[in-house]
């Protein structure tokens, strides 16, 4: 029922709702004490440090104050996204107006003293921040980084059929790529199966000093460009509070009626053989309002009010300027207080009626809480999927093919809680399996040339990784599971996403109301060393350092050196929880180097040594070859072969590790080896050569404050590639097999003098590799060749 159909009592109560909230929104930028305004405003009632965004807050408060009125017409399933990430006073003055906030915090009561404590925590040392942050209730979105709440609302909608995503995106959001590339993502909801975005695009003209691209564009042209984005975009447009809010209400009633309708008729339709499909056109909301909008119009003789001027503070010299004091009183009086709360502080009942009740409060949704909600994945038995094994590197498999087999079982016994994510990479990293039993999510047309397209799917691919890191965390934080698959050079350009997930997870390990979610779980594959046709635009694995960068609770990288390998990490990360997991495997054929049973037990153990790979019986080994990653094992195996051979009383043990972490000591990350293990393996006197998958220091960072330090050399990535064969790729950076060989010459006392002459056919060995690339265009047949033959 529209709100121009109400009468003016009910008008005047939602109006006095939102006046309640602005309030309360000012209350925590400003004041200490005094949160009721018994006295007059004294200095001494203000904050030292003036910190927080008014802006964009008076807009979030408006739209939330309609969505309850929504939410209680309609007993809507809803959740509210706010994209301005400076809208953190109006997030918490909501929840505790609804009475979520005090459930979660009872400290911070629905009274006069609950009020002061509210004002006092915001923007405070021992407080809570001023962005809408995992401490609110209600929030699945950090509001930190702009450019990410439309994709999160869409992931929160994938497969919750009954969930209403409200998303207010702001103007000043609105400008970044990712978020230009989020209005896509309608193109990608089933409505059959999905729930709805309901997107509010939200025109206060300011970023923080200069005005924003899309509130300055004329209206027609917005129009088009959001109709040309696959939506129905419905205006409201003003500053009069009455009329704003009998449009607002008609509009989101339009809104409303629309997204029931659409889902309606897919959902009938849903069963019928050859009925013809266009994809939804989805209601969307356009909000022009005034920045700062019902905050102080002028301040010392210059425009506040709908300028850049009201995005923070508008009345910054409170404390010292008895005129702006004198205005900060008028201002927050001008809401009429005494009018809506009881001489207690709590909210008066006419307010309280207006929230919707229970889980329908929008701070109080479960779906906002997903752990709440996350069930088991069911998970097929990993090793049922075992490559075939008859010896050591005897037999090649393609990892990640191997492991789109699991997957697609995975997916096949989860079908609406597990989510594959890619930027078009699904195939080229060989899980294509997956599409035996599903197809890639797709709403537009599809062509008889097009191949496992369809409007429902467990995969989703857009060329954008914004996109696909967005959705999972969307999807994610409501409950569910997935993983997210991506060329290894790329994923880098979620960097600033991943960050700020990560710092979301290690706040919410510390509010007991916030239950774990799913991990969210990386697959890195077409990685450096064997980005063969790409070349060097390709060839980067640093993201493992940015990884690293996290606190150790949060985050866990695992290089399995084969598919089986990959298979028993694959599993463990699937079933574990508020981790950030991150996975680097192969594609390419590749030796297999464990069966099964010896690959849990060694996966298990995160690090160990390779007995079938070493040589002098378990005794005090002359040197320790070391190795984490698939090319890395290749090339550290290849070179114990050849020590065999020229070498044969050289003691030789090869340790490979498959959790990166257990390289720091215990102290410093829970997988962390306590010392006299590490010690135990590398020894504290041997020279250890160490062949990496990423950029070396990385495992001497990890590993510095070990005994025997100083004897770690290090091979990795040396920021040196191109288009050129495998092998050519790791003699370029110097972790080829000869060049482990001459790095162990080097090191080995006494070893050099005797050795000269090894030492130089291995130098020859690269000329002459090097020299067979640059004439035949591939490596020799003894490279392309080469098992392991003990």
């Amino acid at each position: 029922m529209a709100l121009d159909r109400l009468d003016s009592t009910e008008l005047e109560w939602l109006d006095a709702y939102w006046r309640a909230a602005n309030y309360l929104s000012v209350g925590q930028i400003y004041l200490l004490d005094n949160p009721l305004l018994r006295q007059p405003l004294r200095p001494e009632h203000i904050k030292p440090r003036l910190l927080g965004h008014w802006g964009t807050t008076p807009g979030l408060n408006f739209c939330y104050a309609h969505l309850n009125r929504v939410i209680r017409a309609r007993d809507a399933d809803m959740i509210y996204v706010m994209g301005p990430g400076h809208g953190g006073p109006a997030a918490v003055a909501n929840s505790w107006l609804e009475g979520s906030y005090s459930q979660v915090y009872p400290d911070v009561s629905q009274d006069e003293e609950g009020m002061r404590r509210l004002f006092r925590q915001f923007s405070f040392p021992g407080g809570i921040p001023s962005h809408v942050a995992p401490e609110t209730p209600g929030s699945i979105h950090e509001g930190g980084e702009l450019g990410y709440s439309l994709a999160h609302a869409f992931g929160a909608a994938f497969d919750n059929p009954d969930l209403v995503v409200s998303c207010v995106v702001g103007d000043g959001e609105a400008e970044t790529g990712p978020l230009a590339a989020s209005w896509h993502s309608a193109k990608f909801l089933d409505p059959v199966r999905d729930g709805a975005v309901l997107p509010i695009l939200h025109l206060n003209g300011y970023k923080i000093a200069n005005p924003t691209v899309l509130a300055r564009m004329p209206e027609e042209e917005l129009i088009k460009m959001l109709e040309g984005m696959g939506y129905q975009p419905l205006i409201v447009s003003g500053s009069e509070p009455a009329s704003m809010h009998r449009r607002m209400a008609r509009v989101l009633d339009e809104a409303m009626d629309r997204i029931a309708a659409i889902q309606r008729q897919a959902r009938q339709g849903a069963g019928s053989a050859g009925q013809p499909f266009e994809r939804a056109v989805w209601p969307m909301v356009v909000l022009r309002s005034p920045k700062g909008w019902t905050g102080p119009r002028e301040v010392d003789g210059v425009p506040v009010e709908g300028t850049w001027r009201s995005h923070q503070v508008p009345l910054s010299g409170v404390r010292s300027d008895p005129e702006h004091l004198r205005q900060l009183e008028e201002w927050m009086r001008s809401y009429r207080p005494q009018e809506l709360f009881e001489d207690s502080g709590a909210p008066v009942a006419e307010l309280v009626a207006l929230a919707p009740e229970g889980e329908r409060r929008m701070g109080a949704n479960p779906h906002a809480n997903g752990g709440a909600l996350l069930r088991d994945l069911v998970l097929p038995d990993f090793r049922r999927y075992a490559v075939e094994f008859d010896g050591h590197g005897r037999h090649t498999s393609q990892a990640t093919q191997v492991l789109g087999r699991f997957l697609r079982d995975v997916v096949r016994s989860n079908p609406d809680n597990f989510r594959i994510m890619g930027p078009d990479e699904t195939a080229s990293n060989r899980l294509s399996a997956v599409y035996e039993v599903t197809d890639k999510v797709w709403q537009e047309e599809v062509l008889p040339t097009d191949e496992h397209l369809g409007r429902h799917g467990q995969v989703m691919e857009v060329l954008s990784e914004h996109l696909c890191q967005g959705w999972l965390e969307g999807y994610l934080l409501t409950g569910r599971h997935g993983v997210f698959n991506s060329y290894e050079a790329f994923v880098h350009i979620v960097d600033a996403m991943f960050n700020q997930h990560a710092k979301w997870l290690k706040v919410t390990r510390h509010l007991a109301w916030r239950r774990p979610i799913a991990s969210l779980n990386y697959l890195l594959s077409s990685h450096v060393w064997r980005q063969d046709h790409n070349g060097f635009t390709h060839q980067d694995p640093g993201f493992l350092d940015v990884v690293m960068n996290k606190p150790a609770e949060l985050v866990r990288v695992y290089l399995p050196p084969d598919a089986n390998s990959l298979l028993s990490v694959t599993d463990h990360c699937l079933r574990s929880r508020d981790y950030v997991n991150v996975v680097v495997a192969g594609k390419q054929p590749a030796p297999d180097y464990l069966p099964m049973d010896e690959a849990v037990a060694h996966c298990t153990r995160g690090i160990g040594i390779w007995e079938w790979a070493s040589t002098g019986g378990g005794a005090d080994p002359d040197v320790v070859l070391a190795c984490a990653g698939d090319v890395p094992a290749l090339e550290t195996l290849a070179a114990a072969d050849l020590l065999r051979q020229f070498f044969p009383e050289l003691g030789v043990r090869v340790v490979n590790v498959v959790d990166l972490m257990r390289l720091q000591p215990a102290g410093e990350h829970p997988h962390g080896l306590p010392d006299a293990e590490y010690e135990a393996l590398f020894t504290t006197d041997k020279p250890v050569i160490f062949a990496f998958h990423g950029y070396p220091w990385l495992v001497h960072r990890l590993t510095y404050r070990r005994r025997g330090h100083e004897n770690l050399h290090v091979r990795g990535y040396k920021e040196k590639g191109t288009t050129t064969t495998p092998f050519d790729m790791v003699m370029l950076n110097d972790l080829d097999r000869f060049h482990l060989v001459i790095d162990v010459i080097d090191r080995v006392p006494g070893l050099a003098q005797r050795a000269a002459h090894v030492r130089q056919r291995m130098v020859d060995e690269r000329l002459r590799h090097r020299a067979h690339t640059r004439e035949f265009g591939e490596d020799p047949a003894s490279v392309r060749e080469w098992v392991w033959p003990y």
